[in-house]
């Protein structure tokens, strides 16, 4: 059984709007905190955008091997590798989902987003089940931001995404289980998988950041997987990252 007690009084200790679930798929267990409150989404929302080039690979309607040239103007700062390549270099679409998910690169989410359709992308979510997410526009719009405009998931809905890889219904066992492998690739692992790398514990996640904004969704590979939400706005990210960090620990060590 979780540390329920120790769990719920971290999360209440931090500044700002935390949103958390936890799940063991094994044993029942489950523990939600604000779990249905929609948050910024940050990079997490990059999770759906991966769900739905799945769901269109998987169904022919897009050629996982298409090849794509990366224009000047479809660089975006901050978080990747594409921006900082030779313009016109040609990458497949699955390269763009990789990149999106490991390096959270920004460049490929946005090009991700104009080859799927947002539509496309928010019919899935809302065909899985997921009741508080969508994605409401690209990456660096600062003009939409401006006016409010933003991304929204929540932490039981994200759970659901990764509760479906890991019983292999998300469209099929073998799309599920390419989607875990991604997240597991992750090379940014300084929140849930801080303590948990250095022990051999691996992680298929995927986080998020922003302006008091941070996020982490995975699933620990215990012996008995175990899949956590952490999700916060308007918070101190250092003290909220630990907060994950040590959350992670818990759960591994029980």
């Amino acid at each position: 059984m979780i540390h329920q007690t120790e769990i719920e009084r971290i999360l209440k200790g931090l500044p700002g709007s935390i949103g958390f679930y936890y799940a063991c798929p094994d044993t029942g267990d489950e523990y939600a905190y604000h779990a249905d409150q929609p948050f910024e989404a940050a990079s997490v929302i990059k999770i759906p955008i991966m769900v739905e080039a799945f769901r269109q690979m998987e169904s022919g309607l897009l050629d996982r091997n298409r090849m794509v040239a990366i224009r000047s103007e479809d660089k975006l700062p901050s978080c990747g590798a594409l921006t900082y390549m030779h313009d016109g270099l040609q990458v497949t679409v699955m390269d763009l989902v990789t990149l999106m998910i490991i390096l959270s690169d920004n460049t490929a989410t946005n090009i991700l987003i104009d080859l799927l359709g947002a539509d496309n992308i928010n019919r899935t979510m809302r065909n899985e089940r997921l009741s508080g997410s969508i994605l409401n526009r690209k990456l660096f719009q600062p003009e939409l931001s401006a006016k409010g405009i933003q991304n929204y998931v929540t932490a039981r809905d994200m759970a659901t995404l990764l509760n479906k890889m890991m019983d292999g219904t998300l469209f099929s066992a073998s799309a599920s289980r390419e989607m875990l492998e991604i997240l597991g690739n992750q090379r940014l692992n300084g929140k849930i998988p801080f303590f948990l790398h250095p022990q051999g514990i691996d992680v298929a996640h995927k986080t998020g950041e922003d302006d008091g904004i941070t996020h982490d969704v995975g699933v620990i590979w215990t012996e008995k997987p175990q899949i956590m939400c952490f999700l916060s706005y308007k918070t101190d990210t250092p003290v909220a990252q630990r907060a994950m960090q040590d959350i992670a620990r818990m759960l591994a060590e029980q």
